[in-house]
């Protein structure tokens, strides 16, 4: 089938046009700055994901496919060494995820590791001898069919399933020896992330969580330990915070790291930390700014790979990092005086980072409403950066596509609180019609919608749909107090931000239809989507996509359950299970008369499906008019990096179902 995209262009249907997009991240400069390596993800003609390692000249702008994609075959995380001779990536080329190695005077790529699990983030040793990476330790597979034992609280996890008792090392691979040496450098009970060098080589830094310790949700410490035999981990922090990232400044003597000590428990601001190891004093350098320190901006498109965390500059007295504020993100710099300053901005996400001190430049990959995303480079000289294009990742199909460009405005919600909302107009837009409305509810809820690029979104609007998307309390990007807005009062102010937002863009634009109202959301929006069906009858129809329905059984079934229905609800079942309940949309399923969509997948661990089954029975049960639509092996982020067919399949459903209430529909 195809629908016209403004006047001269055409497109397949919307929702495929999946297939045809291109996703760049992870980029890395070279050593001396020359050269750019990055990943590019694409879907073959089976429909599955395959990526593979990219190079750019800088100074000619040529770049070349280093590793080629085929078949299933998935190259990421590329790593230069030290002398910028080789590059060090990770690839299922062989079955497994394992390291190796391509020269960068071109040639065939050989395997470095064999281990008997995954391995995943490599990190050069300064002198280039050797590479740390993380591994499951493994355990030998009893045959036949056995049950699953489970005695931890922490037992499953969305994205990886039932959990066995295993845990991710770190581990040492000897590179330049003749032998392939391979040390486990860690073996504690704990999973192991971020490992990094000290500039010596001597040390190696590490953050490690304490999942089982009761009370410790989601802490996680920063560790330093010496490679001389005998040495043994020794924890920096000494307060249970949540830390991420630990960089070595350049004379070995301090580390940044981000995180939080949960003042606001999940809701808390990461902040920019150093610690003088030397002196074990430890300074939070944005403490006075009230600014999240990380990239927490939503879209469906793009992945950028692992957080760099905060980078030193050359001299050590300053670190770049990146950081969200009204629905952007850039990069930003903190001095060592704690004065934190803007380098890159404007309306635009910038989903990937990395620095060379050496040289004084970054590659970044940055989206906009209008792109999905490309690689640039900046060249930083004092206050002025210049910024260099090198991909067009996506141009001939975003060229096909008569995409529709975001309206920011803000209005007063619940107490006169200013909210950030965009407002997309359809496609073929004349003024002096009328036009139907979808509001977009995101998840989190302490994320962000801004100036990113969303395919959901830009399909609805070619559908000639007004698509309403805002950042009502709770959300990220407007400082501490804001984002901790919703806690303990879910379905309260917050919802009211939200017909506020519909209020004023009815207000503000005659061209929509006040009649023909529509609402959707995910995670912390499909909650809101029920709760929004259960209180008022002002939208059309709704499609509520992994939500929760019931917050007491979600305690005891989502893998964050048992602690985050008191970090955000203000309660849990032993404490007040009548304030679970209060807080529940299956509570009001007797008011509920709109039209629902329930999209769910089998495999979310998150907000497990029996949230969507509870609230389908209970409305088939009492004739309401519902629907639904259940997507195997897929898991909480199916719109996101779902298998591409079903990310169609769920872009269809919704669509589909708004449609099919639409007054005068043909």
């Amino acid at each position: 089938m195809e629908i016209e995209i403004g006047s001269d262009k055409k497109q397949k249907n919307l929702e495929e046009s999946l297939y045809d997009f291109t996703f760049v991240g992870d980029p890395q400069l070279s050593p001396d700055g020359s050269y750019v390596v990055y990943v590019k993800k694409m879907i073959n003609e089976n429909k599955e994901y395959t990526s593979n390692l990219v190079i750019v000249n800088r100074d000619t702008g040529i770049e070349h496919d280093w590793t080629y994609a085929s078949g299933e075959k998935k190259d990421h995380s590329p790593r230069w060494s030290p002398d910028g001779k080789t590059i060090a990536f990770v690839s299922n080329r062989s079955g497994e995820n394992q390291i190796w190695l391509i020269s960068t005077d071109g040639g065939e790529a050989r395997q470095l590791s064999d281990l008997k699990s995954s391995v995943s983030a490599p990190v050069w040793k300064p002198d280039g001898s050797s590479l740390l990476v993380l591994s499951k330790d493994t355990k030998e597979k009893e045959e036949g069919r056995k049950p699953l034992v489970v005695t931890d609280l922490h037992y499953k996890a969305d994205g990886s399933g039932f959990l066995d008792n295993t845990y991710s090392q770190v581990v040492l691979i000897e590179v330049t020896s003749g032998e392939k040496r391979i040390e486990w450098l860690t073996d504690a009970p704990f999973n192991h992330s971020s490992p990094n060098w000290s500039p010596d080589g001597q040390s190696i830094a590490y953050v490690r969580d304490r999942y089982e310790e009761q009370g410790s949700y989601m802490r996680t410490d920063i560790f330093i330990q010496g490679l001389n035999e005998g040495s043994e981990p020794e924890q920096l922090n000494h307060e249970g915070g949540s830390f991420s990232t630990p960089n070595w400044s350049p004379d070995g003597k301090k580390l940044s790291f981000i995180g939080h000590n949960f003042e606001h428990e999940g809701a808390t601001l990461n902040k920019i930390w150093t610690v003088d190891m030397e002196k074990q004093e430890f300074t939070c350098l944005t403490e006075e700014v009230d600014l999240e320190c990380s990239d927490v901006l939503i879209s469906d498109m793009h992945w950028g790979g692992a957080s760099p965390g905060a980078m030193w500059n050359k001299n050590g007295d300053g670190l770049y990092f990146l950081a969200s504020k009204e629905g952007n993100t850039g990069v930003y710099f903190v001095a060592k005086d704690c004065t934190v300053r803007q380098i890159t901005g404007g309306d635009r996400h910038h989903y990937a980072f990395h620095y060379l001190p050496g040289v004084n430049e970054a590659a970044v990959a940055i989206s906009d409403p209008l792109n999905i995303g490309d690689i640039y480079t900046l060249s930083f000289h004092g206050d002025r950066v210049n910024e260099q294009c090198l991909s067009q990742s996506n141009a001939d199909v975003l060229e096909s596509l008569d995409l529709s460009t975001p309206e920011m405005f803000t209005y007063a919600g619940k107490d006169g609180l200013e909210i950030q909302s965009w407002l997309m107009k359809p496609k073929d837009f004349k003024e002096d019609q009328e036009y139907p409305l979808i509001l977009e509810i995101h998840g989190g809820p302490h994320m962000m919608y801004g100036n990113s690029f969303m395919h959901e979104f830009q399909l609805l609007a070619a559908k000639g749909y007004v698509v309403l998307y805002t950042n009502p309390r709770g959300s990220q990007g407007y400082g501490q107090e804001f984002v901790n807005g919703c806690r303990g009062d879910y379905g309260g102010g917050d919802y009211e931000d939200l017909m506020a937002g519909v209020d004023a863009a009815l207000n503000k634009y005659a061209f929509i239809d006040e009649a023909q109202l529509f609402v959707t959301g995910g995670s912390y929006g499909g909650f809101m989507t029920n709760w929004i069906v259960g209180k008022t009858d002002r939208f059309k129809a709704a499609v509520t996509q992994r939500s929760i329905s019931n917050w007491q059984s979600f305690y005891g079934v989502s893998d964050i359950g048992y602690f985050f229905t008191k970090w955000e609800v203000g309660s849990d079942l032993d404490e007040n299970p009548d304030k679970l309940w209060h807080h529940s949309p299956l509570k009001y399923v007797d008011q509920i008369e709109t039209p629902l969509l329930i999209l769910h997948s089998e495999n979310d661990y998150r907000c497990p499906i029996e949230q969507g089954e509870q609230l389908y029975v209970a409305l088939k049960h009492r004739g309401k008019e519902t629907m639904f639509v259940r997507f195997p092996d897929s898991d909480h982020n199916l719109s996101r990096s779902g298998h591409p067919e079903l990310r169609v399949e769920r872009l269809k459903h919704l669509g589909n179902w708004f449609d099919n209430y639409l007054e005068g529909r043909q």
